[in-house]
């Protein structure tokens, strides 16, 4: 499917759509698709080893009080058209493009916000070490414009939690963007790629998506707050 995509693709290879340039983010580098995959650890995948339990979503968002979960605070952050947010943060109306087919959507109920790099079958050894604060943070991040995107339901269930190497969008410029944002959300993480994965990405940074636009950006570290000792001989 890659292999026949590609051919889809070579007329494109020396045009940088504007679709292929992701959103600016704080303190991004900004590299091109060959030098970020350069960067990027190569190492066995064990999609067994995630749940999608272990990854809690959605959270308070970035402003716990303002009502809204991470899902509609993403909702409210792409639309193309805002909808209105009632009380609890019930969106009605608005507009919005599907990240992954292009689709328009007028109804938010008909949307799903998917984690670009899937929790599980995506994220490779990489997080194998990670603690349940880091896991919220990367299931919740809305740092940097990749990691979480709204979707629709259908693009959704043809993706299937599958990597570069098994599916990438089908029209050309999501398709260019996508592997871009794919990158970049790994170097966010510090996550490594399989062997299937690094393979797929190379054909594309060495065909039609080379001048892509990677934003290579650090996710903050979380820590968890420091509990002040009680008075000697208690404990808290």
């Amino acid at each position: 499917m890659i292999k026949n995509l590609m051919r889809g693709l070579a007329p494109l290879a020396l045009i940088l759509s504007p679709l292929a340039v992701p959103s600016p983010a704080a303190s991004a580098d900004v590299v091109l698709l060959p030098g970020a995959l350069a960067s990027l650890n190569e190492a066995a995948e064990d999609p067994a080893r995630y749940q999608k339990s272990a990854f809690r979503h959605w959270n308070q968002g970035l402003d716990p009080a303002d009502g809204c979960d991470t899902r509609s605070e993403v909702l409210l952050a792409e639309a193309v058209d805002a909808p209105v947010a009632g009380a609890g943060c019930a969106l009605t109306g608005g507009r919005w493009t599907s990240a992954y087919d292009g689709q328009n959507v007028t109804d938010p109920a008909d949307l799903r916000v998917d984690h670009l790099v899937p929790a599980r079958g995506g994220l490779g050894v990489g997080a194998s070490g990670w603690t349940a604060v880091r896991r919220e943070r990367y299931a919740n991040d809305q740092g940097a414009s990749a990691t979480l995107v709204a979707v629709t339901a259908r693009s959704l269930r043809d993706k299937a939690g599958r990597d570069p190497a098994d599916w990438v969008p089908s029209d050309p410029g999501r398709c260019r963007r996508y592997v871009g944002e794919w990158v970049a959300t790994k170097l966010r993480w510090g996550l490594s790629v399989d062997k299937d994965e690094r393979e797929a990405l190379k054909l594309f940074a060495d065909g039609p998506c080379e001048e892509t636009v990677v934003l290579r950006s650090t996710a903050p570290r979380w820590t968890r707050p420091r509990v002040r000792p009680g008075p000697a001989g208690t404990s808290r």
